[in-house]
C-alpha cells in the first residue's frame, strides 16, 4: 500500500501566491493540503479555503505554524511547502521510490528560480550543489519526512528563523536524507525586491552566523517577512 502524503504550507499574506500554488497541487496524488495561517491581513484565508485546503490558525512563525499542521496532518509523509513553491507533477511518486530504502527518513528536492535573469541559474547551482554536499537543506527544497520520525523528533525547533536549516542538520542523525534531482520551483521575488547579490551575500551570511552558533532570534532582526 502506497504512503500516503500530507502537504503543510505556512502562509502570511500569501493571497498573491497561494492560488497558483494549491492549484498546482489538484493534480498530485497526495492525501491532503494543510494551510496554516500565521495571522494575514489579506485574502489568503478565503484563497485557501476556496482552492479546497484544511486551513488552520496559528500564532505567527513558520516552524511554529508548520508543527501546527503537522499535529493535525494524517499521512504517512509529510511535505512542507513554501506558499510561493510548486512541486513538479512527480513529485509524490519521487518521495515514494525515495522512501522505498527503509533507511531514508526524508529528503528534499533540487529548487529552480522563476526568474529569468542569468543570474538565478548560478543561484540555483550553488544552493543545490551546497544541499547536496551537506545534506541540509532550506524551506524553499520542499523537505519531506516520514511523520514518524518527525514526530520522534519533536518537530520543528521553536525559533524565528533558520528553522530547516536546524531540522535538516537534526534529520541526517536520524538516517538517510534523500537528495532528489527532481527540481521544484520557486519564486525569485525575494532577490528580485532585495538585489541579487545583495540578497545572496545576506543569507550567506546569515546561514554562517548561524552555524557559528549565533542566536536566531538575534539574526531574525535582519531578515524581514518571515513566514
Amino acid at each position: 500500500m502506497a504512503e500516503t502524503i500530507s502537504v503543510i504550507i505556512p502562509a502570511l499574506n500569501e493571497e498573491g501566491q497561494i492560488e497558483i500554488t494549491l492549484r498546482s497541487l489538484e493534480e498530485l496524488d497526495v492525501g491532503e493540503v494543510i494551510v496554516v495561517d500565521g495571522g494575514s491581513r489579506d485574502r489568503t484565508r478565503d484563497t485557501a479555503m476556496g482552492a479546497g485546503a484544511n486551513f488552520l490558525v496559528s500564532p505567527p512563525g513558520r516552524a511554529r505554524q508548520m508543527n501546527r499542521g503537522a499535529g493535525v496532518a494524517r499521512g504517512d509523509v509529510l511535505v512542507f511547502l513554501h506558499a510561493d513553491t510548486r512541486l513538479p507533477l512527480s513529485a509524490a511518486a519521487n518521495i515514494r521510490s525515495a522512501l522505498q530504502d527503509p533507511q531514508c527518513v526524508g529528503g528534499r528536492f533540487d529548487v529552480r528560480l522563476d526568474g529569468e535573469r542569468w543570474a538565478f541559474k548560478m543561484i540555483e547551482f550553488m544552493i543545490n550543489l551546497r544541499s547536496r554536499l551537506s545534506r541540509v537543506a532550506t524551506g524553499d527544497q520542499a523537505i519531506f519526512v516520514r511523520r514518524r520520525v518527525f514526530e520522534r523528533m519533536g518537530g520543528f525547533p521553536d525559533v524565528p528563523l533558520m528553522e530547516d536549516l536546524a531540522f535538516s542538520k537534526r534529520l541526517k542523525k536520524e538516517g538517510r536524507v534523500a537528495c532528489l534531482r527532481t527540481r521544484v520551483s520557486t519564486s525569485s521575488r525575494r532577490w528580485e525586491r532585495d538585489g541579487v547579490w545583495r540578497t545572496v551575500f545576506k543569507m550567506w551570511l546569515l546561514r554562517a552566523l548561524f552555524v557559528a552558533g549565533v542566536s536566531p532570534n538575534f539574526l531574525k532582526r535582519f531578515y524581514k517577512n518571515v513566514r
